[in-house]
Parts: C-alpha cells; sequence; structure tokens
C-alpha cells in the first residue's frame, strides 16, 4: 500500500518561467479583497502553523454584533427571511463577505474573491423582490461559497494545476447555474490541494489553507477552502465535491456537515479536473453546512431546476419530501474499526458517545465488521490510477511544478504510472460490483437501516500527513450515500490519550495510527462521524442526519 512513485515531472528550470503567473494570481486575490473589512494584524497570532490557534473563537470577539446575528442563523432560516422580505440580499451579502474576508486572513482559503459583482447580484435580487413581491427561487439572496474547480465564465479555473493559472472559461458549471437560478449570491472561490487528489490542502499557487479550530492543522481536502468557510461563517452554505473524501474530510476535520450524494444527482458538467472519461469511480459535487437542515435546503433548491435538463448525465430523480424517522423504527450498525487502520482515541471516544446518545433515544445499534475494506481501498486505489497518472501528470509536467509529499503518495496508488490493461480493469469494476453487492446483503440480512463509521481515523491532521482514505473511499467505490455530521465534542490531549500498548496490523497501520503521537497538537480539533445509506437514498440519510442532531442537540 506504500507509494513507489518517482518524480519526472518536477522541473525548476521550467517552474521559474510559472512563477511571474502565479505571483499575479496571488496579486489580484490581495487586489480584490476588501482592506476596509480586515482585521488588524495584531488579532492573529504571530505564526499561525506552529500555534493551535482557534479561529473561530477569534473571529467572534472582532466581529460587530449585527453582522453576527445574521451569520450566526442556519442557511434555511435565512431563506425564510430573505423569501419573504424580512431580511435583505445586501445586508445578508454585505454580514457574510466581511466575514468570509476575515476568514481569509486566518486560514489562508480563498482562491479568489469577487465581491463587487456579489455586491450586485444582492442589489438586484433586491430590486427585483420589491418590484414582484417574491423571491427569485429558494436560494434567494443566500451568500453561497464554491470550489475553484467549477467552470465560471470569464473567470480563470485551474483547478490547484499551476499550468492552468491563466484557463479563463467561457461557461459555467451547469451546477453554477442551477444554484444561480435558485437565487444564490457568489463572491468567493475556495482553495484545494494540488491534483484535488489529497486529504489535505496544499498547492503551489495559494499555498496552505488551515483549520480553523487549530490552525496548526489541516482542514482536509480536496474542499479544503469550503470545510474552512463554513465553519468560519464566512459563507451560509459551500459547495464541494469528492471522488474519495472530498467533501466528508474537510466537513469532518472543521466540524461541519457534508453530503456526499449518490453519484449523477447532481451535476458535474463543466467542471476541471484530472479525471476525463474516468466512469469507474463517479466525482461528485455536494453541499457543505453548519446545519442538516441547511443540506436538505441545498439539495432540494438544486435538484429543483432539473439539473437533467443541462446535463444528459444526471439522472431525472426529483428531491422527495419525507418526514425524519423515529428512533424505534431504526437499527444503525457502528463501524468501529475497519480491520485496516484502528481509529485513534478521540474518534473512539466519539463513537462510543453515539452509541449512548443513540440507544438512549431507542435506536438499536449493534456493531458492524465491515467486509474486504482491504480489498476495496487497493480496487480503488488502482482504478484512480487505471491510466497511469497520464491525466494528472500531463498538467503537472506541462508547468513542471514542484510535487508535494502527497501527490507522489497518489499518483503511485494502484500501479501507478504502470500501464493497465483493459482486462485488468474489468476485472477491477467486477469486483467493485461484488463488494457493493455484498454490503447491499449485509444491509438486508441484518436489517440495518444506516452504518455510523469515523470520517477518518483521527480528527483533523497535521499537515501533508494522512495517507489512507479507507474509512471515506470504500463508500465512493460502491457509491453510497454519506452524511459526515459534528458530535459535539472536540479533542482534550488530558483524556485522549495515546494508546502506546496498541501492536498495528500492517505498516499502513503502523504509520497513521502513529501520526496521533503528541495529543497536544491535535487540540480544540472537532470529532466528527459519518452516516451512510442505500443508494438514492439520500433524502432518507439527510433526514437521520436531522433526527441525529435533534438527539446531540439535547
Amino acid at each position: 500500500m506504500f507509494s513507489t512513485f518517482i518524480d519526472k515531472s518536477s522541473d525548476p528550470v521550467k517552474f521559474k518561467e510559472w512563477e511571474p503567473k502565479i505571483e499575479n494570481y496571488r496579486n489580484k486575490l490581495k487586489e480584490n479583497t476588501k482592506k476596509e473589512w480586515e482585521v488588524s494584524s495584531s488579532h492573529l497570532p504571530s505564526d499561525p502553523d506552529k500555534t493551535p490557534f482557534n479561529a473561530i473563537e477569534a473571529l467572534l470577539k472582532v466581529v460587530d454584533k449585527s453582522v453576527l446575528d445574521i451569520i450566526s442563523q442556519p442557511a434555511h432560516k435565512l431563506a425564510e427571511k430573505l423569501c419573504t422580505g424580512k431580511l435583505t440580499a445586501f445586508d445578508t451579502f454585505v454580514a457574510f463577505a466581511k466575514v468570509a474576508t476575515i476568514a481569509n486572513q486566518y486560514t489562508n482559503y480563498a482562491m479568489e474573491f469577487f465581491v463587487d459583482e456579489g455586491l450586485k447580484r444582492a442589489e438586484e435580487l433586491d430590486v427585483y423582490f420589491r418590484k414582484h413581491g417574491k423571491p427569485v427561487g429558494p436560494l434567494h439572496g443566500l451568500p453561497i461559497s464554491l470550489k475553484e474547480h467549477y467552470n465560471m465564465k470569464n473567470k480563470v479555473t485551474h483547478a490547484s494545476y499551476v499550468s492552468l493559472i491563466e484557463n479563463v472559461t467561457d461557461t459555467d458549471a451547469v451546477t453554477i447555474q442551477n444554484l444561480y437560478d435558485a437565487g444564490a449570491v457568489f463572491y468567493v472561490r475556495t482553495s484545494g490541494p494540488q491534483s484535488l487528489m489529497h486529504i489535505d490542502s496544499w498547492n503551489n499557487i495559494t499555498g496552505r489553507a488551515r483549520n480553523p479550530h487549530n490552525l496548526m492543522l489541516g482542514p482536509g481536502g480536496s474542499s479544503s477552502g469550503e470545510g474552512a468557510v463554513v465553519a468560519m461563517m464566512g459563507s451560509s452554505m459551500g459547495v464541494g465535491s469528492d471522488i474519495g473524501g472530498s467533501i466528508r474530510a474537510p466537513a469532518g476535520f472543521c466540524g461541519v456537515w457534508g453530503l456526499r450524494p449518490t453519484q449523477k444527482r447532481i451535476s458535474m458538467k463543466n467542471t476541471l479536473g484530472a479525471f476525463k472519461g474516468f466512469e469507474a469511480v463517479v466525482c461528485v459535487i455536494g453541499p457543505l453546512a453548519r446545519y442538516a437542515e441547511d443540506i436538505d435546503l441545498w439539495m432540494k433548491s438544486i435538484i429543483g431546476q432539473k439539473p437533467w435538463l443541462l446535463d444528459c448525465n444526471v439522472v431525472q430523480v426529483p428531491w422527495r419530501t419525507i418526514e425524519k424517522p423515529s428512533p424505534s423504527s431504526l437499527k444503525i450498525g457502528i463501524i468501529y474499526d475497519d480491520g485496516v487502520v484502528k481509529p485513534h482515541p478521540p474518534i473512539e471516544r466519539g463513537l462510543n458517545y453515539m452509541k449512548k446518545v443513540l440507544s438512549e433515544a431507542g435506536i438499536e445499534v449493534v456493531t458492524v465488521k465491515p467486509p474486504r475494506v482491504a480489498e476495496a481501498v487497493e480496487t480503488i486505489n488502482k482504478l484512480y490510477s487505471s491510466d497511469s497518472g497520464k491525466c494528472q501528470l500531463d498538467l503537472l509536467e506541462k508547468s513542471g511544478e514542484p510535487l508535494f509529499p502527497l501527490t507522489k503518495w497518489t499518483l503511485g496508488f494502484g500501479k501507478g504510472t504502470e500501464l493497465m490493461t483493459a482486462g485488468e480493469y474489468r476485472d477491477l469494476t467486477d469486483t467493485r460490483e461484488s463488494i457493493k453487492e455484498e454490503y447491499f446483503n449485509l444491509m438486508n440480512d441484518q436489517g440495518i437501516s444506516f452504518f455510523i463509521s469515523p470520517v477518518y481515523n483521527g480528527v483533523a491532521p497535521m499537515p501533508s500527513t494522512i495517507k489512507y482514505w479507507g474509512y471515506t473511499a470504500l463508500w465512493n467505490l460502491i457509491d453510497m450515500p454519506n452524511l459526515v455530521f459534528p458530535t459535539g465534542l472536540f479533542q482534550d490531549p488530558k483524556i485522549d490519550l495515546v494508546d502506546s500498548s496498541y501492536t498495528p496490523r500492517s505498516e499502513i497501520e503502523k504509520y497513521e495510527y502513529g501520526l496521533y503521537d503528541d495529543p497536544s497538537k491535535f487540540v480544540g480539533a472537532p470529532i466528527s462521524l459519518q452516516l451512510t445509506g442505500r443508494r438514492y437514498n439520500d433524502e432518507e440519510v439527510v433526514k437521520c442526519g436531522e433526527l441525529i442532531s435533534d438527539l446531540l442537540s439535547k
């Protein structure tokens, strides 16, 4: 499972030619950041990469009460007020845009600001409401952040590849069009890691994004900036994408809600990335938010725009309105250990806590040992590299940009740069279908409604360290929808002690379990978990998430 990739794409001489373009891009980001909204440097830590600094607590001390009164509200509550005229789009936008600006000072999450465009859009929405007495759509006036790799007309879209830093796209991604038609306001695009294939945040264009709960830690990836800005209340909801954990890791590490929907319910059309022709593991777009009900609003609003009319690959499955399940109707299987990498102490504490919460509510809780996880991880890793890394390497070699350690790691997945035969590829997809059926039968045979499992074997990590994606990538392989939720617990170095007695079962477990070597580094990191349901039962997953939210709030 360890990488053997040899870097032949980095070229310092070639990269020198691209450095001025990177500098121009960074300067544009600075120019489009409203300085009057930033806080004094005296509020910032002197070295954010070496300080367990909680930026959310700092934000609450520097933001005006009038702004906090808006940004602290759930998106679905804001939507009600915006759609009835109790709040203006302009006031709502300014509140979120101010906080988004401050949040970037702490976490470096932004790729691009275009606040003036957002202000103009908000004013236009207010004019529309005054004239017609109704909203343009269910998301009327809601400020929504966007992961950078979705095309936006007349804007640079580079997907964190230096070679695409001047790539101006001539059309909008369908999902962005759906959001706009539903009434959303755009103003910021957010960062991701080099290649978009890390559960991390580092790239050669804007550097490293940070975790708002503890700036030393990573915010997850590849929807790195979305996790950070949503947790910092700099957007009402965010838009991420996920092919191996890229919505769920940032949601989990930053302590917000995140949905990886079943594939092809939300459009991926006009989205940039190195996945040309890749159908074996389908990337999906989904929301990040601070409340479970906001996830429902986002999905209902997007699917209500009938994306299948603009994208032939979207399945025509309208979003269903259903009720929250009753606790007595549920049987939830908890996965305490996937058999490959044992969770760290804080995650174990979170799982035990959830068992207590669910059981006390009258939900039947059972322990599940998930089958064939090691095989699933090996299968998906081989599928990721089924083009011998060509799509990624073509983009990386063009600029000669230096490769980050985790880029080298993922390029070494499976067969790495070795050629794969069509027969091997078909064998892997057959294995995928076999594993998918095994989990389907497991739920049927044991009468399991949902699974609860870790998002990762640990809480938010130190930068550039995560190599094991099994707790999320398993579900990408077999395409089961997942909702990440915060338990309300946080890592505590006085409680979550190192278990030095544990003997790892493999080299990858020895490495990953060994990352939790000093509990003090991870102080304050959210403890989040993952709820998984049946394919195309996204509505049931979200409504069960709302029930869990109710139980946790008690």
